[in-house]
């Protein structure tokens, strides 16, 4: 993607874009986990990977171009062949007279240029795109950009056959012949429409896919930036052999269908690895079933591309920094909690600290890192892991979730005795993790003593920036934010119009939205008081926290996100 890599060291050395320590680093985390150093680079925040082509392109004398900004040609798509395109990772951009200008990830690919002007009959010209945006381009162009009639045509491949006169009787049936059942999944066109319907979603970036069975059909919906979309409708008689396959590929008992059942799939999608978690539970319609789509890249994202205004980063990279202490996460299921975790976990591990996580499940594993899984059958839970692991010489714990006094106690036990303790606990702001511990029945004076921060956060979208536009919302949306524009009609707001790059919702993306509490001399002395988590919250604003709809507000105005998106992931607090 990069050239050689010592071409691609000595580009990011000479622009000054990496130190000797931060290369020396990456190196020594490359050879640990056989990742490409370039990718390494990137994952550990050192530089982006637009920075970084940007300068390659530079020093090879080829210029760069965004191709998310760009504007889709369907006409000039079609002058490269689509294998082609893919196999050398090329999207064609501009063409004039017989010059055909090529974004390529390696512009410096000889082999790829001399085939595409033998078979196109062009002149090429090349500039360089990043890896990235070349695989949007091109997923965009060529992958299946509406699922639904693509899955028709296999529901009709189902049509007069013995499969649908075989299913279409199993929610009636008591016995299931396990051989026929089996042999049946495996046999097209179930799978194809299996492999279309999860391919589809992690194309579109879908955080899950939900399959709901209902009276006459079957629903399935993705669920894109943190809203459920619904994708297509299926006939009822493909419900049960669909749910069959996806027990069987998540190795799953495909004949208990009386209670919920967990699995998991591992797949490779366009040379990139996912982890699917299978959860099914039975409805009055049948089984109900949900897949959890974890992209492994996705947790090797740097602090600073989690959406941190630069103060707020700066504060919680400080609190990651410290030598011991607990660091707590909080925010509502699906807020961005773990991905927060991991990513402080990632600046972390830097090989000289022995790093420690218990998880419930453990859903990404990363090099370099003790990773336990909770087995509460087997005796195993958060408790247990945590008190074995002050036996094992740690620096750093991370405790996935603290949800009962005993592992809230022993974490802080742990914090106070020399280690750093990063954990996640569900509550709506930062200050109200203090009253749940104590709560929990750790004593205020623990408390005190342990905590050095808390961050609070949610996700919201971000505008789409390929049809984002400027407009002046209504005085009461402004005043319902609790902003005051003091009559400033100069002032924009932004919102996404809608276009085929978002598919029309407007939105592209999330960002996160945070809270970051430090435990300062004066909240110290609030939490010895038993005192309320107002009269905390009060002292912290005071103290200069900026709370999470301060930080909204900021990033509506920064144009980062819409007003109405705000109003839709905070809890608003009225007028100020």
């Amino acid at each position: 993607m990069f050239g050689s890599t010592d071409e691609f060291t000595q580009t990011l050395l000479a622009e000054r874009m990496l130190t000797e320590g931060q290369l020396q680093r990456a190196q020594d985390q490359s050879r640990r986990s056989g990742t490409a150093l370039q990718k390494v680079v990137v994952d550990l925040g050192f530089v982006t990977e637009r920075e970084m082509v940007e300068a390659l392109g530079r020093r090879l004398g080829v210029g760069f171009v965004d191709l998310d900004k760009l504007t889709l040609d369907v006409e000039l798509t079609r002058l490269v062949p689509e294998n082609l395109a893919k196999r050398y990772q090329v999207f064609p951009v501009a063409q004039q007279g017989n010059r055909l200008t090529l974004a390529m990830a390696d512009p410096m690919n000889v082999i790829a240029v001399d085939d595409i002007r033998l078979v196109t009959g062009f002149e090429i010209e090349t500039l360089i795109a990043t890896e990235g945006a070349v695989e949007r381009m091109l997923n965009k162009v060529f992958g299946s950009t509406d699922l639904a009639p693509t899955i028709e045509d296999e529901i009709k491949g189902l049509q007069g056959t013995d499969i649908v006169g075989q299913y279409g009787m199993v929610e009636e049936q008591e016995e299931i012949d396990l051989e026929v059942l089996q042999k049946r999944m495996e046999e097209a066109p179930i799978v194809r429409m299996v492999n279309l319907i999860i391919s589809q979603a992690i194309t579109d970036k879908a955080s899950d896919i939900h399959i709901e069975p209902e009276a006459k059909t079957v629903r399935v919906r993705y669920r894109v930036d943190g809203v459920l979309h619904e994708i297509m409708t299926t006939p009822k008689h493909i419900q049960a052999p669909m749910v069959s396959r996806l027990k069987i590929m998540a190795s799953m008992d495909i004949a208990e269908r009386r209670v919920p059942l967990d699995g998991k799939i591992h797949l490779t999608h366009d040379g990139r690895e996912f982890d699917l978690r299978v959860s099914t539970i039975p409805t009055v319609h049948g089984e109900k079933t949900v897949m959890r789509i974890l992209d492994k890249n996705s947790v090797q994202l740097g602090l600073h591309k989690l959406g941190f205004l630069q103060d707020n980063l700066q504060l919680w990279e400080s609190l990651v920094e410290k030598p011991y202490g607990m660091l707590l996460v909080t925010g509502p299921t699906g807020s961005g909690k773990s991905t927060t975790l991991y990513s402080c976990l990632n600046k972390l591990n830097q090989g000289e600290r022995n790093l420690t996580t218990v998880e419930d499940p453990v859903e990404y594993q990363i090099a370099g890192i003790n990773q336990v899984q909770t087995n509460n059958k087997a005796g195993l839970s958060f408790a247990t892991a945590l008190r074995s692991f002050l036996r094992q010489d740690p620096d750093i714990l991370m405790v996935g979730e603290i949800r009962d006094g005993e592992t809230a106690k022993i974490a802080v036990e742990a914090a106070l005795t020399g280690h750093l303790v990063l954990s996640t606990l569900h509550t709506n702001d930062a200050c109200g993790a203090i009253s749940r511990l104590t709560e929990m029945g750790v004593e205020p004076f623990l408390v005190s003593s342990a905590l050095v921060g808390v961050l609070a956060q949610r996700l919201a979208r971000q505008i789409c920036p390929n049809c984002k536009e400027s407009y002046r919302p209504q005085p009461d949306a402004i005043r319902k934010l609790g902003l005051n524009l003091y009559g400033d009609n100069e002032i924009n707001f932004f919102r996404g119009r809608g276009c085929e790059h978002c598919k029309t919702t407007g939105y592209r993306g999330r960002s996160g939205i945070h809270e970051v509490l430090t435990i300062s001399d004066r909240v110290r002395a609030l939490i010895l008081a038993n005192a309320s988590s107002s009269e905390i919250r009060q002292a912290a604003v005071e103290d200069g926290m900026r709370t999470m709809q301060h930080d909204a507000i900021e990033k509506v105005l920064q144009g980062h996100t819409s007003l109405e998106e705000c109003l839709r992931v905070i809890a608003v607090e009225g007028t100020e």
